[in-house]
């Protein structure tokens, strides 16, 4: 499950850095965290990523990664 989410993932962060958005948020849901914790690793080492945090209040909280795009 967490292979096919990164590659899902690398391809809409690609779409998204050539559309020229800046910002995503990507779902996982809260559940066990073992998809949070596979999205979060392969973001870390992801060359179009600045940074990332968890969701924030109103942002969806702990299923919920928000990306800051390079």
């Amino acid at each position: 499950m967490v292979e096919e989410a990164t590659e899902a993932l690398d391809k809409y962060l690609d779409d998204a850095v050539l559309t020229g958005v800046g910002l995503v948020y990507i779902i996982h849901g809260k559940g066990t965290g073992a998809l949070r914790a596979g999205i979060q690793d392969f973001l870390k080492g992801h060359p179009h990523v600045q940074s990332f945090r968890l969701g924030q209040h109103g942002e969806g909280d702990l299923g919920v990664t928000v990306v800051d795009l390079k």
